[in-house]
C-alpha cells in the first residue's frame, strides 16, 4: 500500500489576515508549523480576486516550503504566467468563478479539453508537475486520459461525500439523508480512484474533509495525498494549528492501518 501524505492548505490563514488588512496571521509561518508537525506538503489557491493568498505569499512559500508546494490556479493566462515564474513543485488546475464561496466542482474536461490541454502543456514544458481537480466521475477521468499531454494525476473532489456525511449527522427526513447516500458517494470516489491508479496516475483527494469524515477516504489504498485546509484552520483556532495537524495525521494513519 502506498503511503498517505497530508498537504495542508493555508488559504484561510490568509483569509483571517485579509479580513483586517493586517500583516498577521502569516500563511508562511502557518506552513512552517504544518511541515514541522508532519505535513508533507503545502497547498495554496491563488485566486483571480486575491481574496486570501497573495502573489507575494506564493513567492515566499516557494523559498521556504521544504516539502511539495502545490499551487491551485485557474487555467488563465495570468495565473499560468505566475506559475511559470514561481515554478511550484506542482500545479493543480481548478475551475473558478468570481462569486463562489469556495470551489464548487471539478474541471469539466469533457466539455473544455482544449484550454486544459494547452495549460497542461505550458506547465509541463517547464517541468512543473500538473494535476487536475476532478469530480469522481468516470467520464471526466476518461476525458483526462485522452488529453494526450503530461498530467501526473488528479485530485478527487470529495465535496459530495462530505455533504452527505453532514446530512447524515444532522438527521431529518431528507430523501438523501441515509447511509446509502454516503456509500453511493464513496463508491464513486472508490471507482475513479481505482481506475485512475490502474492507468498509472497519481490520485489525490480533498474538499470538506475533517477528522470525523476522513476515515473512509483515507482508507482507499490508491489515494496518495489529502489536501485539507478549512477544517485544520478552523480547529486550529481552538487548539492551535500544530494540534489540529496532529489530530488529522492520527485520523489518517488510523484509517490507513485498518
Amino acid at each position: 500500500m502506498k503511503p498517505l501524505h497530508l498537504s495542508v492548505n493555508v488559504d484561510h490563514i490568509a483569509t483571517l489576515r485579509q479580513a483586517r488588512g493586517a500583516p498577521y496571521p502569516d500563511p508562511v509561518e502557518a506552513a512552517h508549523v504544518a511541515e514541522t508537525t508532519g505535513a508533507r506538503g503545502i497547498t495554496v489557491h491563488l485566486r483571480g480576486d486575491r481574496r486570501h493568498i497573495q502573489d507575494s505569499d506564493v513567492r515566499r512559500l516557494r523559498s521556504t516550503v521544504r516539502g511539495k508546494l502545490n499551487l491551485e490556479i485557474a487555467a488563465s493566462d495570468e495565473m499560468l504566467g505566475i506559475a511559470l515564474e514561481v515554478r511550484p513543485d506542482q500545479v493543480t488546475l481548478v475551475p473558478e468563478r468570481p462569486d463562489e464561496v469556495t470551489t464548487e466542482g471539478g474541471l469539466d474536461v469533457v466539455r473544455h479539453p482544449g484550454p486544459i490541454r494547452s495549460a497542461v502543456r505550458r506547465l509541463a514544458s517547464a517541468d512543473i508537475a500538473v494535476s487536475l481537480f476532478l469530480d469522481p466521475d468516470a467520464e471526466q477521468l476518461a476525458a483526462l486520459t485522452t488529453l494526450d499531454t503530461e498530467v501526473i494525476g488528479f485530485e478527487l473532489n470529495t465535496d459530495a461525500y462530505t455533504r452527505a456525511v453532514i446530512r447524515g449527522d444532522h438527521g431529518g427526513d431528507h430523501p438523501e439523508n441515509d447511509p446509502g447516500s454516503i456509500e453511493r458517494e464513496l463508491d464513486k470516489i472508490r471507482e475513479v480512484a481505482e481506475q485512475g491508479a490502474g492507468q498509472g496516475l497519481q490520485v489525490f483527494a480533498g474538499h470538506g474533509l475533517t477528522t470525523g469524515n476522513v476515515g473512509p477516504v483515507a482508507s482507499l489504498p490508491q489515494i496518495e495525498e489529502l489536501n485539507i485546509g478549512h477544517w485544520l484552520v478552523s480547529r486550529g483556532a481552538i487548539v492551535g494549528l500544530a494540534q489540529s495537524v496532529r489530530e488529522m495525521l492520527d485520523a489518517m494513519a488510523s484509517a490507513r492501518s485498518e
